[in-house]
């Protein structure tokens, strides 16, 4: 094989080696990972996937993956509280936010700011998010709900005025009591929209219920589906339902389905025509209960009348309400009677009362100071007299003129002695006497003889006693312990005690002539 010519245009270049590339340092080459995922991904993104290893910490971080990849997501608090629903294991969810690349430990996260369930099950588990947290607020609590109008004036129907549900409403109410009347309140019930309408109508006919003569509220639409019902799961809805002074009835799709409205209203209702018929009253069932009253009213009338006019002629049939008299005259020989007996009783009461008083006044004659003074002056003048004429006897002649007056004067001396010591016997006997101990509240009881009963040895049952006290006595019959009476029983009256002398005690005050003995002036 020949070889070719010389072409110096072929001849091969010689290349220079490639030049290495710069060295970055790790800070460098994070700033230019953020800057290319910020510069490329410069809008909010949506991101479906499933959420796994969910943590809650005040933040929450979770993995979103799928069949062949994972990223790393953090949800902050502050968006966190806005979520419709809690995370879980397993959810399929599609997630909202920005991707940011984290430099201190070279990790690329996405921020996310709204999280939405996929497919019916998410539905699902957004109602009960939302229904646990009415319940934790007490707006499900039976406790709290109001009380139905038994027979309301006015209705506020709150639907679509070209909805079915509404004619149902109408319909029944119409045929059940045409007196109520309706006021129809026209809103959406379907859309993104139909919550914001519904509830500014129920805050509306809150404010203005007694402007309008509103009693109760209907709320209520025809069914659907789950999405088309979606608007009734509304938090403010809901809010508005629970703070609405008015009683809320609520009729929301058919008997399965379940909305937040109806959970918090007043009252569900499966239809809207069983809604109607639980607040319209039924006229025909008002007036069969009329005619039900207005009989039992007349039948128990007539019973009463027949009871009453029985009873007045009973009482007429009395002979006292015949003739009065005979009552009157019936009391006034009872009161004559008894008039009789009381004064028979006060005049023996009085003669028992003279007849003792008359005894111990007897009793205390013989006893007074005064008596007893005037026989020892008796007896010393009889003393004197013959002491004068023995003395005159023995001493004949002689002028005794200066020995009677001494004589005398002793006399005098023992005479003021005496007083004195009287005196001082009366004032011991009246400190000593029982008429003070009675005027304390004490008394003295005695037999008729005037012993002094000091134990009840000394009487027996049927003994007649004296009690005295300190404005009088009074005279009672003993009895035995069994409280049966039994009738006096006949002793020997025995015989006074004599009187009892008092020792005489010298004293060493001057008697004065104008003291007063123990029961008078002597």
């Amino acid at each position: 094989m020949s070889r070719l010519p010389f072409d110096p245009n072929k001849m091969a270049v010689r290349k220079e080696p490639p030049q290495a590339p710069a060295i970055l340092t790790v800070s460098q080459l994070s700033q230019k990972l953020d800057s290319v995922l910020r510069d490329g991904l410069t809008s909010a993104i949506r991101v479906s996937g499933e959420i796994s290893g969910f943590r809650d910490r005040t933040h929450w971080y979770f993995d979103l993956k799928d069949a062949d990849s994972v990223i790393s997501c953090v949800m902050f608090q502050s968006a966190a509280r806005r979520s419709s629903i809690q995370p879980a294991d397993g959810l399929q969810v599609v997630i909202k936010g920005r991707i940011e690349y984290y430099a201190k430990q070279g990790k690329v996260s996405l921020l996310a700011e709204s999280i939405e369930p996929i497919g019916a099950g998410a539905l699902d588990l957004a109602f009960r998010k939302l229904v646990d947290e009415c319940r934790a607020l007490g707006w499900l609590d039976p406790n709290r709900k109001r009380l139905l109008p038994r027979f309301p004036r006015r209705i506020a129907i709150v639907t679509s005025r070209t909805g079915a549900a509404l004619q149902d409403v109408l319909v029944t109410m119409k045929r059940r009591c045409p007196a109520v009347s309706a006021l129809i309140v026209d809103v959406r019930v379907q859309g993104d929209a139909a919550a914001a309408e519904i509830t500014a109508a129920i805050r509306e006919l809150s404010i203005r219920g007694n402007e309008l003569n509103l009693d109760a509220i209907i709320l209520t639409r025809g069914g659907g589906s789950k999405e088309d019902l979606w608007s009734f799961n509304d938090r403010q809805l809901a809010e508005s339902i629970v703070n609405s002074p008015i009683p809320i009835v609520a009729a929301i799709g058919h008997e399965t389905d379940t909305t937040l409205a109806e959970l918090v209203a007043d009252e569900r209702c499966a239809t809207p025509t069983q809604a109607a018929m639980r607040l319209t009253p039924d006229a025909a069932e008002l007036a069969r209960q009329v005619e039900s009253l207005d009989r039992r009213l007349n039948s128990h009338i007539r019973r009463l009348t027949a009871t009453g006019r029985r009873s007045i002629d009973t009482l007429a049939a009395r002979p006292a309400l015949r003739d009065p008299m005979t009552i009157i005259e019936d009391r006034r020989e009872l009161l004559e009677s008894h008039t009789a007996n009381l004064c028979s009783a006060a005049m023996r009461c009085i003669r028992d009362r003279t007849s003792n008083l008359n005894l111990l006044a007897a009793k205390l004659d013989r006893h007074r100071p005064q008596a007893i003074h005037a026989g020892k002056r008796s007896l010393l003048e009889t003393l004197a007299r013959r002491l004068e004429v023995a003395t005159r006897a023995r001493t004949g002649e002689v002028d005794l003129t200066e020995r009677t007056d001494r004589l005398a004067l002793a006399l005098r001396n023992i005479h003021k002695s005496a007083t004195a010591r009287i005196d001082s016997t009366d004032r011991q006997l009246r400190a000593i006497s029982p008429l003070r101990v009675l005027d304390r509240g004490f008394s003295v009881t005695t037999t008729p003889d005037g012993r002094i009963i000091r134990s009840t040895l000394n009487v027996q049952p049927g003994d007649q006693i004296t009690t005295r006290v300190a404005d009088g006595q009074f005279t009672s019959i003993t009895q035995p312990n069994d409280g049966s009476p039994t009738p006096p029983r006949s002793q020997p009256t025995p015989a006074p005690p004599p009187p009892v002398s008092l020792p005489r005690r010298p004293s060493s005050k001057k008697p004065t002539n104008n003291q007063e003995g123990l029961f008078g002036t002597p």
